[in-house]
């Protein structure tokens, strides 16, 4: 037997094992989230996107407003800007864990609201796919909400009074 099988083998060796996984998935998932929500958040200000996501927004009982107050084009900005901003709270978890929890919270909140487009959107067709990645996008900011949550908490247990 090698000396990795023996390793994995051993209990110690799996659960160095589980815990280096949990730590490289858990900064992949936080860190692919916040490329998403950057890269997604600046194509909110091109007009193909904003013309893209025109038909969904505008349908959106939660969203149909921003036409009217911004116009297409200031609509999809602000989107953007809301996108951009959630992006920058999540990524200050090494040294502001309750930003991060705050940012993927207001994450949670902007997932559900883009899948609820599955249901406004008429004849949503080719755009469904596109949107069920948010499902996936979702799970990562539960995930992430709840360990930064966790780390808010443990910043607050290891004070002293």
């Amino acid at each position: 037997m090698s000396a990795s099988a023996s390793f994995v083998s051993s209990a110690a060796g799996r659960a160095a094992l589980a815990r280096r996984l949990r730590s490289i998935g858990g900064f992949v998932l936080r860190y692919s989230l916040v490329f998403f929500l950057l890269f997604f958040g600046a194509l909110k200000w091109t007009e193909a996107e904003a013309k893209g996501i025109e038909p969904m927004v505008s349908h959106s009982p939660l969203l149909f407003w921003l036409y009217p107050a911004f116009g297409v084009q200031g609509g999809s900005e602000a989107i953007g800007s809301v996108e951009l901003i959630i992006a920058l709270l999540i990524v200050l978890r090494r040294w502001w864990p309750r930003a991060s929890a705050i940012g993927s919270t207001a994450a949670i909140g902007m997932f559900i609201v883009t899948l609820s487009f599955l249901v406004t959107t008429p004849h949503v067709g080719e755009s469904a796919g596109f949107l069920l990645k948010d499902l996936t996008l979702l799970g990562a900011a539960l995930w992430t909400a709840g360990e930064a949550f966790d780390a808010t908490q443990a910043s607050i247990g290891g004070r002293s009074s």
